[in-house]
């Protein structure tokens, strides 16, 4: 039975037990906030809300980097009837693109922010030819800095099940983002069916450093926990980035039996590990390790466990799971405490209605697909074909779900809800997947997304962002996930069009790297010219044939080409000079191995995504403390000019 009929008698409930939030911030920095000190800040927050204005049903745009600061500002808007809207602080430009697309969608929504990246904000804004979305928005803007008193509460609004408890928007900066409605009703069957499938209860104490604006992180590890009575520490997303240890060194310190992390975690923790290693850590307490949010690689799952049995952590622990926003997060688990299962199958048997082969580990075609187990309570799963009919076992379907928590629609869009949602209720979730002795196995996706880093990327997106470019024009680049079956995560391919000698091509290819790498913050893994651009007889790019080309290896002389000449014009240059030059030259190797960076080599060209940014930047400030701030990297970026800015910082000029 739900325990509940809305988040906030949750919390009301609770509040009055001596459940805790634990913030982990750092060595040595830590802070746990009482429930019930939660839900006070919740309530004084929301007097100053109601003071500028907002009324039940207005909607909240929360951007704040903060873990405390967001999880104060949600329940204020729960409690005050304000349907808050996540949206996730980054460094790139996708991000505020994408904020003022969605402030443009949603009317005239409020925004919980702070000053620095309310002016930053701005200033892009004024920059990139959106001031009226600015204009329109300004004088809505909360900052944080202005809290100062919240020893005043505001006034709860009456709450019901079918409220708005938040809205998720999808990726999607130069098109319109889709936002999924969750009510409390959807959220609150969600964890009661995922408290029923796992086992959660006040026995258990949970760690995640997920992005609060993400399902995984906001739902799975803050709400569902709560609901449980589970103790729940919360790790900042930016400290795993630069100190991925301290995540299962706090997980051994804290006793905590569930945490989470998608591919890309795994994959950079045991980057860390190698080389630093972890001393004195004890995982044995750990029961539950979720893996879920992009597709889930078979092979890194057992590295990380082998990596981590010295350590204490069993193979019993690592928990393949299935979800997505539009269910309130969790669709279906395998049996807790099972060790995790695959099959093996040849991945041109993966079509819709095929019947999935199986083949040997070793088949030059083989892939491994990890099971998800069953739907949890509250959750209906049917797999069909493009006509509509039940898949048989083995035969690859379209995974379409039902139930409680699932969204009934999209904000404002009631074109993309008829699309999605059947007249009986049922979600076509965009995903294929197959059902193997009774269990679930995700396959692939029907629809055109490209997972890198636990986030989704839709390829017209990335698209957009280079078209102005001279021999990037739109219907001359198409951009694909290309999986390698040694690598744990999509990786980004961009095939362009061109017919000209390789010297022509590789400023193109730079200049393409230097715009997706800045302007959506994912790293370019490979760009390809190809002779011709696939398209159907309507002129929609065939992104999926050149994914396959690529696998296939089609393209094989073309990218040994590419590679030679590419080497041959890096690493060239001039050695670096100076001390604060020499360091940030190592730093840059070690982020970027392989990639052979001058010194005057801007380093969004060299594939520096966000995420190694992060890491470069991290590293600095070890040598040089708060003296070069991590937008800084995008003034600056290249060797040279950031070790000239850095050296006149230190000078004092």
């Amino acid at each position: 039975m739900i325990q509940y009929q809305t988040l906030t008698e949750m919390l009301d409930h609770r509040s009055r037990g001596t459940g805790a939030i634990g913030y982990l911030e750092g060595e040595g920095a830590e802070k746990s906030l009482p429930l019930a000190k939660l839900r006070q800040r919740a309530l004084g927050i929301l007097h100053h809300l109601q003071r500028i204005g907002a009324k039940p049903g207005d909607m909240l745009i929360l951007h704040v980097a903060s873990n405390e600061q967001f999880i104060d500002a949600y329940w204020a808007c729960l409690y005050g009837g304000i349907v808050p809207v996540p949206v996730a602080v980054g460094i790139s430009d996708e991000h505020k693109q994408k904020l003022l697309r969605i402030a443009k969608q949603l009317g005239n929504p409020l925004l919980y922010t702070d000053r620095k990246l309310r002016e930053r904000l701005a200033t892009f804004a004024a920059t990139q030819g959106e001031p009226e979305a600015w204009t329109a928005l300004k004088p809505r803007t909360f900052l944080v800095d202005q809290l100062d008193d919240i020893s005043r509460e505001g006034t709860p609004a009456k709450v019901t099940t079918d409220q708005t408890a938040f809205i998720q928007f999808s990726s999607g900066s130069t098109s319109e983002p889709k936002g999924v409605v969750l009510t409390h009703g959807n959220i609150l069957a969600n964890a009661e069916g995922a408290k029923q499938a796992a086992g959660f209860g006040e026995h258990d104490t949970s760690l995640s450093w997920m992005p609060l604006t993400h399902d995984m992180g906001l739902i799975g590890f803050h709400l569902m926990m709560m609901y449980a009575g589970v103790r729940q520490y919360l790790m900042p997303t930016d400290l795993f980035v630069r100190r991925a240890l301290l995540w299962l060194k706090y997980a051994a310190e804290k006793q905590v039996t569930i945490t989470c992390s998608p591919n890309f975690g795994y994959r950079h923790f045991l980057r860390a590990y190698e080389s630093k290693g972890l001393e004195g850590v004890d995982l044995s307490a750990i029961r539950l390790v979720f893996n879920g949010a992009e597709p889930i690689s078979v092979e890194l799952a057992e590295e990380f466990l082998d990596r981590m049995a010295p350590h204490g952590l069993r193979r019993t622990a690592m928990f393949p799971v299935y979800g997505l926003a539009e269910a309130s997060l969790a669709v279906a688990f395998p049996p807790p405490g099972s060790a995790f299962k695959y099959i093996t199958v040849d991945r041109r048997s993966l079509g819709i209605g095929s019947v999935a082969q199986k083949v040997a580990a070793d088949d030059p075609n083989a892939l491994q697909l990890m099971c998800e187990g069953q739907a949890i309570p509250f959750t209906s799963i049917r797999l069909v074909d493009d006509a509509g009919a039940e898949s048989a076992p083995d035969q690859v379907g379209h995974l379409l779900i039902r139930g409680d928590n699932v969204t009934r629609g999209f904000f404002r869009n009631p074109e993309a809800t008829a699309a999605a949602i059947s007249a009986d209720g049922w979600l076509r979730t965009g995903d294929l997947a197959l059902w193997h002795d009774g269990e679930l196995y995700v396959t692939g996706r029907s629809k055109e997304i490209i997972f890198v880093n636990g986030q989704n990327y839709y390829p017209h997106d990335i698209e957009a962002v280079v078209q102005h470019e001279p021999g990037l024009e739109l219907g001359k680049v198409a951009a694909a996930g290309v999986r390698n079956p040694h690598a744990p995560t999509d990786e980004l391919v961009l095939f362009v069009l061109h017919r000209s000698d390789m010297a022509s091509f590789l400023p193109i290819a730079a200049r393409a790297m230097h715009l997706v790498n800045e302007h959506a913050g994912v790293e370019v893994a490979r760009v390809v010219p190809v002779k011709r651009i696939p398209k159907t007889t309507s002129g929609k790019l065939q992104r999926t044939a050149l994914a396959k080309s690529f696998e296939n290896g089609e393209f094989a002389a073309e990218i040994a080409e590419f590679d030679a000449a590419w080497q041959a014009a890096h690493g060239q240059g001039r050695a670096a000079a100076g001390q604060i030059e020499q360091q940030i030259k190592a730093i840059v190797d070690d982020a970027l191995p392989g990639k052979h960076v001058d010194i005057d080599e801007n380093l969004f060209e060299v594939g520096a995504s966000s995420l190694t940014l992060i890491q470069i930047h991290e590293k600095i400030d070890e040598l040089y403390p708060g003296q070069v701030d991590l937008t800084e990297l995008f003034d600056y970026p290249t060797i040279s000019q950031l070790a000239k800015h850095l050296e006149q910082k230190l000078q004092g000029k």
